[in-house]
C-alpha cells in the first residue's frame, strides 16, 4: 500500500449518538408512563414516592441498558437480539430498586399490586417498542433512506455471499459501494458476475473512506492474511469508517459458537454446549419438574412391571448398562430387564427383529418403551435429560466415533429418554453406518436449535410415535 496519509487530510467528525439518545429518552418515558398508568389502573394515589420510583427506575435502567447491549443499533439486527439484554437490564434495575426501598425503609409506601405489575410487565413493553421501532426502521431503509454505505475488502470469492446478502436485504439499511482488493481479479467461478462492483485496490478504499464515501468496511480476507488485514486496519484508522472483520467460520463445524473472554482476551468458542447460564437453569428446571411428574404418574405401573419381570424370567429386575453421558463421562443407565442376557462388555449385539434373547414380556415392554421408565431416576440424579440424544452403549460409541466425523459432539449435552431422532423415525436398530449417521445428524440439529418449545414438541410427539412406531423390538 502507499504511504499512510496524514491524519489532517480529513477532519475527524464526532457524530452525535442520536440512536442512543433516542433509546434513553423513549425507555425512560415508557418506564415512567407505565408506572403512572398502573397506579391509575389500580386507583392508587400518585405521590412523591411514586415520582421517585419512576425517576429512579428510568435512570437506573438507562445506566444498565447500554453495557447490557439493550441500546445497540438495530440496523441489521433481528428483534430477538434485544430480548436478553432488555431482560437483564430491567432485572438489575428491579434488584436495585428493591435494595433502595429496603435500605430507606420505604417499601410500605407502595402498592404491591402496582409494583409487581410494573416489575413484570416492563420487559414486554420495552421489547414491543423495540419491535415496532425495528419495523419502522426497516421500512425507512427499504425506501432507500438513511442508508449506510458499505465497502468490502477482499476477493470476489471471499465476498460473494456478503454481497448477495446486502443486495437481497434492503431492510438492512446498507448500500454496497463496491469491493476492493490489492490482488489481481480472480477469473474463476462467478468473478465476472461482480466485475461491476470492483472499485480498485486498498489504496482506493482508504481514499474513499477518508473522503466520506464509505461508512462501513467489511474485511473478508482469509484468516491466513493476518499481515494484510493488520496493515489495512492501520491505514483505515485515518478515517471515521466503522470496520468489521467477517471471518469464514463456515469452514468449521460450529456448535453454539460465541465470543467469550479469558481475562481481557476475547476468544471464539467454536463448539460449546447450549446449556449454560439461563438456558442451563431452564433445562434443569424442566427436567426436574417433568421427571417428578412422570415418576408420580408411573409409580404404580412401574411396580406392576417390576413384579412381572421377576415372575417372567430369572435375572435382575433392573438392567444397568454403562453409557456415555455429558462430556463423555460414563453413567449407568437404568432399564427394566427385557432380555435373558445382560450384555455390557466390549462387544454388544444390537437387538434385532425376532431376537431370541428377548423375553416374552420384554418384547411388549420394548415395543412401547416401558422398559425405559426407570430412566426418569437417571434424570433426577442429573445424569440424563427428558429430551436429548439417546445414549448408546459404550462399545457402540467407541465403534462409531471412528466412522462418523463429529460423532462425539452429541455428548456436549446430557443424553435423553427421547429425542429429535426418535420422533423422526430413527428409533430402534442401527444396522448400518448410514442409519447411525442420520441419527447423529438429527442429534446435532437438536443441539443447534434447542429451545423449551422444541423439547415440549418432542415430548408430545413421542407419545404418538410410541404407539404407532414399529421399529422398536
Amino acid at each position: 500500500m502507499a504511504e499512510q496519509p496524514s491524519l489532517h487530510s480529513r477532519p475527524i467528525r464526532a457524530e452525535f449518538p442520536a440512536i442512543s439518545l433516542f433509546f434513553w429518552i423513549s425507555d425512560a418515558t415508557l418506564i415512567m408512563v407505565a408506572l403512572s398508568g398502573l397506579a391509575y389502573l389500580f386507583d392508587v394515589t400518585w405521590g412523591i414516592h411514586y415520582w421517585m420510583a419512576a425517576l429512579l427506575g428510568a435512570l437506573i435502567f438507562v445506566i444498565y441498558a447500554r453495557p447490557a447491549g439493550a441500546h445497540r443499533s438495530w440496523r441489521g439486527q433481528p428483534a430477538s437480539r434485544f430480548v436478553w439484554p432488555v431482560i437483564n437490564a430491567w432485572g438489575a434495575t428491579v434488584a436495585t430498586l428493591i435494595a433502595i426501598a429496603f435500605v430507606t425503609r420505604t417499601s410500605y409506601e407502595f402498592s404491591r399490586a402496582v409494583m409487581l405489575s410494573w416489575f413484570s410487565s416492563m420487559p414486554a413493553i420495552i421489547l414491543a417498542w423495540r419491535y415496532l421501532g425495528i419495523l419502522v426502521a426497516r421500512r425507512v431503509y427499504s425506501a432507500g433512506r438513511n442508508m449506510k454505505h458499505v465497502a468490502i475488502a477482499g476477493s470476489v470469492g471471499d465476498s460473494a455471499e456478503l454481497i448477495r446478502v446486502i443486495q437481497s436485504n434492503p431492510s438492512l439499511g446498507l448500500r454496497l459501494v463496491g469491493f476492493y482488493d490489492d490482488r489481481k481479479l480472480d477469473r474463476d467461478r462467478d468473478a465476472t458476475t461482480y466485475d461491476a462492483y470492483r472499485r480498485g485496490d486498498f489504496d482506493a478504499l482508504v481514499t474513499a473512506a477518508r473522503t466520506g464515501g464509505v461508512d462501513l468496511v467489511y474485511i473478508t480476507l482469509p484468516l491466513k492474511a493476518e499481515n494484510r488485514i493488520s496493515e489495512l486496519i492501520r491505514y483505515l484508522a485515518d478515517t471515521t469508517a466503522s470496520i468489521h472483520y467477517v471471518p469464514n467460520f463456515l469452514t468449521f463445524d460450529l456448535l453454539h459458537a460465541r465470543w467469550i473472554y479469558l481475562g481481557p482476551i476475547p476468544t471464539l468458542s467454536i463448539r460449546e454446549s447450549p446449556f449454560y447460564g439461563a438456558d442451563g437453569w431452564l433445562k434443569a428446571v424442566e427436567d426436574l419438574v417433568l421427571a417428578v411428574v412422570a415418576l408420580l404418574l408411573s409409580a404404580l405401573p412401574m411396580a406392576i412391571i417390576a413384579i412381572a419381570v421377576k415372575l417372567d424370567s430369572p435375572g435382575p429386575i433392573v438392567f444397568r448398562q454403562h453409557r456415555y453421558g455429558r462430556d463423555g463421562h460414563v453413567i449407568s443407565v437404568l432399564k427394566f430387564r427385557t432380555m435373558r442376557v445382560c450384555e455390557d462388555g466390549k462387544k454388544i449385539t444390537q437387538a434385532t427383529k425376532g431376537d431370541p434373547r428377548i423375553t416374552r414380556l420384554g418384547r411388549f415392554l420394548r415395543r412401547y418403551s416401558l422398559d425405559e421408565l426407570p430412566q426418569f431416576l437417571n434424570v433426577l440424579r442429573g445424569e440424563m435429560s427428558i429430551v436429548g440424544p439417546r445414549p448408546h452403549a459404550v462399545a457402540h460409541n467407541e465403534e462409531y466415533r471412528k466412522l462418523i466425523p463429529g460423532y462425539m459432539l452429541r455428548h456436549k449435552v446430557k443424553p435423553g429418554i427421547t429425542g429429535w431422532a426418535q420422533i423422526n423415525g430413527l428409533r430402534g436398530e442401527t444396522d448400518t453406518t448410514e442409519k447411525m449417521r442420520q441419527r447423529v445428524e438429527h442429534d446435532m440439529h437438536y443441539i443447534r436449535h434447542w429451545s423449551l418449545w422444541l423439547d415440549l414438541k418432542i415430548i408430545f410427539l413421542t407419545t404418538i410415535r410410541v404407539i404407532s412406531d414399529t421399529k422398536a423390538y
